[in-house]
């Protein structure tokens, strides 16, 4: 493998990393980014926080993951059931499922 080959996918290693810390970053940020329990008691039922809306590089780092743990097969079949031969090419409104779907990838049952 040439220098620049090399260089070029170790370059790509590091934002496939880069966006999974990203990922975990906001997951963690998620789910302890509340007030206290008492806060969020006195908020009156009917408001409900929107969802965040998921961004390619949240879905990336998820596939990237699978795909790493030895699911690339199951990755691309996943892109291919929403018409994409890669990620990019998915509709951002797609995305909540895909990662429902995605989900599943490597899950034992």
């Amino acid at each position: 493998m040439s220098k620049m080959a090399e260089m070029a996918q170790t370059i790509e290693e590091l934002r496939t990393a880069a966006a999974s810390i990203n990922a975990a970053a906001d997951w963690l940020y998620q789910q302890f980014s509340g007030d206290d329990d008492d806060a969020q008691a006195t908020e009156a039922p009917t408001k409900k926080k929107p969802k965040p809306e998921l961004k390619l590089e949240d879905v990336r780092a998820v596939l990237a993951e699978k795909s790493r743990a030895g699911h690339t097969a199951e990755v691309r079949a996943l892109l291919q059931k929403y018409g994409a031969a890669k990620l990019s090419e998915i509709d951002l409104a797609n995305y909540e499922a895909l990662m429902k779907d995605a989900e599943v990838i490597g899950n034992v049952s």
